[in-house]
């Protein structure tokens, strides 16, 4: 008997997969990247936490398909920020079900936890995205199984219920019990990890549209820096450390200009390539501001292989208007 779990990597959907694993069941762990998880790599921690439960993990990445079907035009809408939970919870089981068909197994499951998020996880919405899905009888959820209709997996004796949890609410006591019992180590803290639920890289998102069309190529620039929307609508990205500005040195997408500062330290920097010469000349002063600089100097930069030269402001309070 095979499964196939959604996996995030966190502690309800490891011991979602150990509950089953406990009954002999093999696990196909499958985490769906819809680009707007964690800003860290956390592959490393998903596998380790596979490897702790005997599964095997599987990346399976639909950004195209999640902009294009899910992101902007949520059936069900958003939460409190620019998170669609419901349609994308459904979008997901919609793919894990086509992975389940093509890898033989018979069920899925999930780590979701009853009442654990009022708006996206309570028994309506839990049901809304099976019918949404069509993954109604097919999707288990071991953690709140006992709560819960019982599905194919159980009327069909594949997996015994009564070995199943019956957790409801936001309490982690019974998860942090079953964590020690299975002598898990090092899973991380529960919580959400979407950038979509957010409320500051909502209003990222929110500005985003209002100027442009959003592509996957976009998404990693949405993740690091300052996010500035200049005089005449240009977008300004500032890197805020060496972390930051590493990954946006490494982005390589052609709407934006690279700026970078010759012969002085600063932020690595992007700007939207059909900036006005006025916004070129602000977003040069805004990057220099953020530089131990000089209001009485001229200082040169680099906008990929154009250079431009010009003077911060006196102060960072200029640049207030114009950040996110």
């Amino acid at each position: 008997m095979k499964a196939i779990a959604l996996f995030s990597g966190g502690l309800d959907s490891t011991l979602a997969i150990k509950l089953l694993r406990d009954q002999g069941i093999e696990v196909l762990a499958v985490n769906i990247n819809t680009g707007f998880g964690s800003t860290k790599d956390r592959l490393t921690h998903m596998q380790s936490m596979c490897d702790q439960v005997g599964a095997e993990l599987r990346i399976i990445d639909i950004q195209s398909e999640y902009l294009q079907d899910v992101l902007f035009d949520p059936k069900h809408g958003y939460g409190k920020n620019f998170n669609p939970c419901i349609d994308c919870h459904a979008k997901m089981f919609a793919v894990a079900k086509r992975i389940m068909e093509a890898e033989g197994a018979s069920f899925l499951i999930s780590g979701e936890v009853m009442g654990q998020r009022p708006m996206s996880q309570n028994k309506d919405a839990l049901q809304t995205v099976l019918n949404e899905s069509n993954c109604d009888g097919l999707l288990l959820r071991p953690m709140s199984a006992k709560m819960l209709t019982p599905t194919i997996a159980e009327l069909s004796g594949w997996v015994d219920r009564e070995k199943l949890e019956g957790i409801t609410g936001r309490g982690r006591e019974r998860q942090m019990e079953l964590a020690k019992e299975a002598g898990l180590e090092d899973f991380e803290s529960p919580g959400g990890g979407c950038l979509l639920t957010d409320e500051h890289f909502a209003k990222k998102m929110v500005d985003f549209i209002k100027y442009d069309t959003f592509e996957v190529r976009d998404i990693v620039l949405m993740k690091y820096g300052r996010h500035l929307r200049l005089g005449e609508g240009a977008k300004l990205v500032v890197g805020r450390n060496k972390e930051e500005n590493e990954h946006l040195q490494n982005i390589n997408n052609d709407k934006y200009y690279h700026v970078r500062t010759v012969g002085l330290t600063g932020p690595h920097a992007m700007l939207s390539k059909n900036a006005s010469d006025s916004d070129k000349e602000l977003a040069a002063k805004i990057v220099l501001t953020y530089c131990k600089s000089s209001a009485d100097s001229l200082y040169t930069l680099t906008f990929d292989d154009l250079e431009f030269k010009a003077s911060p402001f006196e102060t960072r309070d200029a640049i207030g208007a114009y950040t996110l």
